[in-house]
């Protein structure tokens, strides 16, 4: 099993910065992605950024110059640098990986427990 543990997540005011951490742990062989995904009150989960293991990113629109994900591959931790905060990135963060607990077992989805950001205007 792969456990995700987020920190980082606190209140803010608009305009300001939050970085966010995830930690994966457990039986681990290869994590080839990590997100991050976020919910919003009322909304469904959406994904905000996403990275590979070869370090290639990719955003969602509504993030894109404000937000840089980046991986520590030799520590298995992922992170999320939040900047220009607004509003609405208000939203219950979660961490997202795609892992093998051994080189011959198929890959699958883990989830952390959530980290709440609140972005206060």
């Amino acid at each position: 099993q792969v456990q995700l543990v987020e920190s980082g997540g606190g209140l803010v005011q608009a305009g300001g910065s939050l970085r966010l951490s995830c930690a994966a742990s457990g039986s681990i062989a290869d994590i080839p992605t990590m997100a991050w995904y976020r919910q919003a009150p009322g909304n469904q989960r959406e994904l905000a950024a996403i990275i590979t293991g070869g370090d290639s990113t990719n955003y969602a629109d509504s993030v894109k110059g404000r937000f840089t994900i980046s991986r520590d591959n030799a520590k298995n931790t992922v992170h999320l640098q939040m900047s220009s905060l607004k509003s609405e990135d208000t939203a219950i963060y979660y961490c997202y990986a795609l892992a093998r607990t051994a080189y011959y077992n198929p890959l699958n989805e883990y989830w952390g427990q959530g980290t709440q950001v609140t972005v206060s205007s």
